[in-house]
């Protein structure tokens, strides 16, 4: 077996214990009960949760009305002693409760601060811009309030020395350290998302029944992971990141913070996508994305529209693509989501 080889090789020869193999809702719905649990502890959630709760209360550092919305600064203790800073961004028309849109955020630029339309510079802003990342701020001109947090390893969630010597995350170092105590660092990032939705559906102003998550790249990868761990998210809209692991994860060179221990001897992509259902599913991806391949996402959609279709519900689920490539694709969300919160 050569090193080129090594992916396709053990993939040939695994047997994924959880493939999607149900005929019925029945037996979706035991596999999906059965999957999720064992999907959570790849991921670590149970030894955070070992931890015990923190407290449930979100402190606000600063607000500001901007033009159609007021932004508001606001960190939350998601695991004792573990503070995550997020934004909240709400329309100045809204009333009542509005649904709610999750944004986590990738790789690279200023974490959340370009979900939200904060520029570094001139040509950040053009780049922001041209790859249409301002997430969040995109969801509160939309008419929801929007939740753009952090994710751990960026940010001021890097180590220390790594903000010192100006590198752009700490995802390397950090996920080697959790997977030395039964963590991943994925796990945490998608652990932290969940207790800001505990957060988030206690405010009288979001509907619980409605939330949405979506991010691009490894905002996609939290927003998979979530919708897949956790019923309370309505939509899922992971964007440049919905592909398979053998031909993506584990053939093109990737961030640590991707890898899952014993994932290909679970489960596949689509797979882990099939849990998200019966509820709204959309992948965006780039024609030209390179590290993610567009074939090997369409392979990957037609299985998962296999397991929608036992659920009697495959125009629930769909693949949108943009003609570029590793970017969001802003044109191709949001009508899905308008369509997926009206029905």
């Amino acid at each position: 077996m050569s090193p080129d080889m090594y992916t396709p090789t053990l993939a040939s020869e695994t047997r994924r214990r959880f493939a999607f193999q149900a005929t019925d809702q029945a037996g979706a719905r035991q596999w999906q009960r059965e999957f999720r649990a064992e999907l959570e502890n790849m991921l670590g959630l149970h030894h955070i949760e070992e931890r015990g709760p923190a407290p449930l209360t979100a402190r606000m550092l600063s607000s500001e009305q901007l033009p159609g919305h007021i932004r508001e600064e606001w960190t939350l203790e998601t695991e004792p002693g573990f503070h995550v800073g997020f934004y909240l961004l709400r329309p100045l028309a809204a009333a009542g409760r509005n649904p709610l849109v999750i944004t986590p955020h990738g790789h690279g630029g200023q974490a959340r601060r370009e979900y939200v339309g904060l520029y570094a510079s001139d040509a950040d802003r053009a780049r922001i811009e041209a790859e249409e990342l301002d997430v969040a701020l995109q969801a509160v001109q939309e008419g929801y309030i929007a939740l753009a947090p952090d994710m751990r390893a960026f940010a001021n969630l890097r180590l220390p020395e790594d903000i010192q010597d100006g590198m752009d995350n700490s995802c390397r170092t950090l996920a080697m350290r959790a997977l030395l105590f039964g963590r991943t660092l994925l796990g945490e990032r998608v652990w932290d998302v969940r207790r800001l939705i505990d957060w988030a559906v206690q405010r009288d102003d979001v509907d619980p029944n409605a939330i949405v998550i979506t991010g691009n790249s490894g905002g996609g990868t939290v927003t998979l992971f979530t919708g897949a761990t956790d019923e309370r998210v309505r939509v899922c809209v992971p964007v440049c990141y919905f592909c398979t692991f053998e031909a993506s994860i584990g053939s093109i060179k990737h961030c640590e913070c991707n890898y899952v221990p014993r994932m290909l001897q679970s489960a596949e992509m689509y797979d882990v996508a099939a849990l998200v259902a019966p509820r709204p599913f959309l992948a965006v991806n780039g024609a030209q994305d390179p590290i993610f391949p567009i074939q090997a996402t369409r392979d990957s959609f037609a299985r998962l529209r296999d397991a929608y279709r036992v659920w009697g519900c495959q125009d629930s689920c769909k693949l949108g693509v943009g003609e570029d490539g590793h970017r969001y694709y802003k044109r191709l969300v949001w009508p899905f989501v308008r369509e997926a919160l009206a029905g």
